[in-house]
């Protein structure tokens, strides 16, 4: 069987992706890796869908809003009432499709691969809640949006699932393709009179 090709990021041209970012950085701005993304469908109210969902997670489904459940290699982000996505690490995506199908079987439910929808961008540092205040919406504050917490929101007019990693603050950004190179340069340009750091591999 040949060899996979290497899962390239949606603004690579720019700065290579990375899987990490140095803990003792000020500001930075980063394409991740793009992980394996699931959509998931079902009722929260049936109780065989989330012990079969569970079940294959290895966590219970978040079901308040925009909360996140995480374990060592999947993520699961509340989208809606009935919806969630789950991150893994990149080429997961099969296999947990596969486990997933097989444990829900005739239960209501819809899993889809959607891993080529959205890159990875990754904003660290003391100033990240500003730099995202200025195209976003949202209450950044950290007594309204605090780490284990994302949402469905728009940034410089472009839709984005916003997760907070940690109290640094760390915000993972999730951007459909087609938008991420001009959310790139907007987020550069927003966070220049901080003096970031652009990462690369």
């Amino acid at each position: 069987m040949a060899n996979a090709l290497p899962r390239a990021g949606a603004v690579a041209r720019f700065a290579p992706a990375v899987t990490a970012l140095a803990s003792s950085a000020g500001l930075v701005l980063a394409e991740m890796v793009p992980p394996g993304q699931v959509n998931l469908r079902g009722n929260p109210s049936d109780p065989r869908f989330l012990r079969a969902a569970g079940s294959v997670l290895n966590c219970l489904l978040p079901v308040g809003a925009n909360t996140v459940q995480s374990t060592d290699d999947i993520t699961v982000l509340w989208l809606g009432p009935d919806e969630w996505l789950i991150l893994t690490a990149p080429g997961g995506e099969t296999e947990l499709i596969e486990r997933l199908r097989a444990a829900l079987g005739d239960v209501h439910a819809a899993v889809t691969d959607v891993s080529g929808n959205r890159a990875r961008l990754r904003l660290s540092g003391p100033e990240a809640r500003m730099v995202l205040a200025k195209g976003c919406g949202l209450d950044l504050h950290p007594q309204r949006f605090k780490a284990g917490q994302c949402a469905q929101t728009t940034m410089a007019r472009v839709g984005i699932i916003l997760h907070q990693l940690d109290d640094r603050p760390t915000y993972d950004i999730l951007v459909r393709r087609s938008f991420a190179e001009y959310t790139w340069m907007w987020l550069k340009d927003a966070m220049a009179e901080y003096g970031g750091t652009i990462a690369a591999g």
